[in-house]
């Protein structure tokens, strides 16, 4: 998330300065690689300027074809084979084993950089296709795009079939993906992507300890709101990076705040009372993450107390609370805490299981 609000900026900054302007698109990867579909690259006057497509072996290549790109106007499919061999020594070097397969083209048409834009900083989700080639006696421009977001569909597709069947396809749920869109004279091959928006993170508590957590999450570019009883310390001075900060007790503040099934919540206030009537509030309602700060018995203390209170959570809340809060990988100190607890919600939002990558079976990006 945080590359594609780079990236967005960037282009902003390129477009009013008059520079020339290509997008590399990771669209299909078949085997291992190190960046699933949908990562970029931004290009700006034969240069590289944000994101990545690989771990730096593809880049270099990426941006020759891409200036090529840009002085003929055309966008270019690059195919970059990483299986055999040989290609450690005479070819990319990658060693990952896999195909890899990147569009390349120069922005225009369809403004998709504006669209994204929307996306992030209005918080709706939204759906982009983009035609990578087609088949049989269909006709349409590779990079012609359709774009679709709150029912609003915008495209440059001349092709009126092809237009219709990929306005219907990215109507369907489904994650980012290359699909194949027969109509009557033939197909189009067409990545699909999710352009979703940053993930809501609430921090309760503006203690010296929620500063690195604040800090963490912007940096991968999450939308985080603080939420804190005391004026003094709920301030833009210290959260610089807070996108937004609520002062109030718990009842005051909860209803200012969005708490649906997207939202992750941390309650760090230090405070037992304030504690327990947060996890009270927030635990019933549809948060994805309730995380909790404290040693286990302090969190054993705050159920049997809500339970002498005739508010036990059901089983199904207490799925959503994380408590103690955090990956055990051995924190000491705010900052490292601070990085236990984002990696725990990473894991939460990807269901991941946090452990050891030597460990798993399965590839590391599950296409």
């Amino acid at each position: 998330m945080k590359e594609l609000q780079r990236i967005v900026s960037e282009v902003e900054r390129a477009r009013a300065e008059g520079k020339s302007i290509a997008l590399a698109t990771v669209v299909a990867i078949d085997g291992s690689s190190y960046r699933l579909p949908g990562a970029r690259m931004l290009i700006v006057d034969g240069k590289w300027t944000a994101g990545s497509i690989s771990g730096g072996c593809l880049e270099d290549d990426v941006v020759l074809r891409a200036q090529e790109a840009v002085a003929t106007n055309t966008p270019k499919l690059a195919v970059y084979d990483t299986t055999s061999d040989e290609d450690i020594v005479f070819g990319v070097g990658l060693g990952c084993k896999g195909i890899i397969t990147i569009l390349i083209e120069p922005l225009g048409g369809v403004d998709f950089i504006g669209f994204a834009k929307r996306c992030l900083d209005e918080r709706t989700p939204g759906t982009a296709a983009i035609v990578v080639r087609t088949e049989g006696k269909v006709s349409e421009k590779v990079g012609a795009r359709l774009l679709s977001r709150d029912g609003e569909v915008q495209s440059d597709i001349e092709n009126a079939a092809l237009k219709a069947a990929i306005a219907s396809a990215v109507q369907e749920d489904g994650a980012t993906s290359m699909r194949r869109i027969a109509v009557a004279d033939g197909a189009a091959v067409v990545f699909i992507e999710c352009i979703d928006p940053p993930t809501p993170l609430l921090v309760f508590g503006a203690g010296h300890d929620a500063m690195p957590v604040v800090r963490l999450a912007k940096d991968l570019g999450w939308h985080v709101t603080l939420v804190d009883h005391r004026p003094a310390y709920a301030t833009t001075e210290r959260f610089p990076q807070a996108d937004r900060i609520v002062v109030g007790s718990p009842a005051e503040s909860l209803p200012r705040v969005t708490l649906d099934s997207d939202t992750l919540a941390l309650v760090m206030t230090h405070n037992y009372l304030r504690d327990m009537e947060l996890v009270q509030r927030l635990l019933p309602s549809p948060v994805r993450y309730v995380g909790l700060l404290g040693p286990r018995k302090r969190t054993d203390q705050i159920l049997a107390d809500l339970k002498d209170k005739g508010s036990a959570p059901e089983n199904e809340q207490l799925a959503r609370l994380y408590a103690p809060v955090g990956l055990d990988i051995g924190s000491e100190g705010p900052a490292e805490v601070a990085m236990s607890i984002l990696s725990e919600m990473q894991a939460v939002i990807t269901q991941h299981g946090g452990g050891h990558l030597r460990e798993r079976k399965k590839p590391i990006h599950q296409a």
